[in-house]
């Protein structure tokens, strides 16, 4: 984080990214200086409503970040920066998109946890659009004009007021990621049985393990249990995913399967009333399979410069996880977040587990086809998933994942196959069937 001091006395001359967070209630004419090189403004955790005309000085500008904000209208300058291609305005109070505050090479556009009820037409307009997370919002609606996203891969409007999946929804060629659940969608499910129940004063907490962004994972020991634990404490608030209370009926859906993190436990009596589910631990053995999206990659993975996967642990890892996938989706659970930053691996054994259902949603059983539909948006995802394996992997194990990929990226959704003819066909690649 940069401070004001430095702003002003001269120290960032140059700099390409610049963190302010200080109770600033409106922008120092001091970062106008940087107009030549500022690509990335991070402003989040101020107090700001608006931003000044001048913003436009900044012609390099690629990235805006206002996040936990007053704003209750998204700035129309932003429209007016030409090189602005990431916006991101979570946890402010925003309840009117202008259609000018679109910038022209939109590419990721982040509304999560504000007050808006409709988006403008003009949103649809936008071509290099790909990632649109509006997740905590009042939307009952999403215009016609997305149907022309093209480019569109990520979806969140989870937490909303929607009433049905617009049709269209199911037939973009890109699509990929998608989470609605917490919408008045009128769906119905089948009833699932209560996890045990484990209170907080029987829970020996351990040192924090990671954090996602629904919640913290924590190693933990619970009386009457042999075993070591993970503790998930969710923040109780709405992320970019979605409530904690979808992700918790995500898991009680997903059952039991070994390429699956799933909950065994779930906490109760917390003193600060916080929900959390208590999973198997993971050894200490595995590893994220890649890291997160960047700014730069948008929707895809990061993986390290010249990692490679020998053969066999690249077709364990497609093997396990579209097993894992296929049980999902029989179950009716669409993962909503299929990446290989959500997959651990033993690079030892060649085995891999699937977790994070933060973005799960459940399907309804008796809207058959809407759900065939929306799963094979998700066998897409596996595409880009085997598509990264293959790109890591020698040949001719690369070469034939390579060619299943593509029939699951297929532009066409109807012509991709099913998650459980995937895994048929991982299986058979993991068993030395390579052709």
């Amino acid at each position: 984080m940069h401070t004001l001091e430095q702003l002003r006395s001269g120290a960032l001359a140059g700099t390409r990214r610049l963190d302010l967070a200080c109770g600033l209630t409106e922008l120092p004419d001091d970062i106008w200086a940087l107009a030549d090189t500022l690509e990335v403004l991070n402003l989040s955790g101020n107090r700001l409503r608006d931003l000044p005309h001048q913003l436009t000085k900044l012609h390099k500008l690629q990235v805006l970040f206002a996040s936990d904000n007053d704003f209750e209208v998204l700035p129309e300058v932003l429209g007016d920066c030409p090189a602005l291609q990431v916006v991101g305005f979570k946890a402010n109070r925003i309840a009117q998109l202008p259609p000018a505050a679109l910038p022209p090479a939109l590419r990721w556009l982040i509304l999560t946890d504000n007050a808006l009820a409709n988006l403008p037409t003009e949103l649809g307009q936008r071509p290099a659009l790909q990632k649109l997370m509006l997740a905590g919002n009042r939307l009952q609606a999403l215009p016609d004009s997305l149907q022309g996203a093209q480019q569109l891969e990520l979806l969140r409007i989870s937490a909303n007021r929607l009433s049905e999946v617009p049709a269209w929804l199911t037939t973009l060629p890109r699509l990929s990621w998608l989470a609605l659940a917490g919408n008045a969608m009128g769906w119905t499910f089948a009833h699932e049985p209560a996890l045990p129940e484990v209170s907080w004063a029987s829970i020996t907490l351990g040192p924090l393990l990671g954090e996602g962004a629904s919640g913290h994972i924590h190693r933990a020991q619970a009386a009457g249990w042999p075993q070591a634990l993970a503790l998930k404490l969710f923040k109780g608030e709405v992320t970019s995913d979605g409530l904690p209370e979808d992700e918790l009926a995500a898991c009680l859906a997903a059952g039991n399967h070994p390429s699956l993190t799933t909950p065994v436990a779930r906490l109760t009596d917390h003193p600060g009333q916080a929900q959390g589910l208590l999973m198997p631990l993971i050894p200490p053995a595995h590893l994220n399979l890649a890291g997160p999206p960047s700014l730069q990659t948008c929707t895809r993975d990061v993986y390290p410069a010249g990692f490679s996967f020998p053969a066999p642990l690249a077709l364990g890892i497609a093997r396990d996880v579209a097993h894992a996938v296929a049980h999902l989706h029989r179950r009716g659970v669409m993962h909503g977040d299929l990446y290989a930053h959500n997959i651990l691996i033993d690079p030892v054994h060649g085995q891999a587990r699937l977790g994070d259902l933060g973005a799960a949603t459940r399907l309804p059983g008796h809207a058959t086809e809407l759900r065939r539909r929306l799963l094979a948006l998700e066998v897409r995802a596996m595409g880009c998933l085997l598509e990264e394996l293959a790109a890591h992997t020698p040949a001719p194990t690369s070469q034939a994942v390579h060619r299943l990929a593509q029939t699951c990226l297929s532009p066409v959704p109807g012509d991709r196959p099913s998650m459980a003819e995937v895994a048929a066909q991982c299986e058979a690649l993991a068993k030395g069937l390579v052709a």
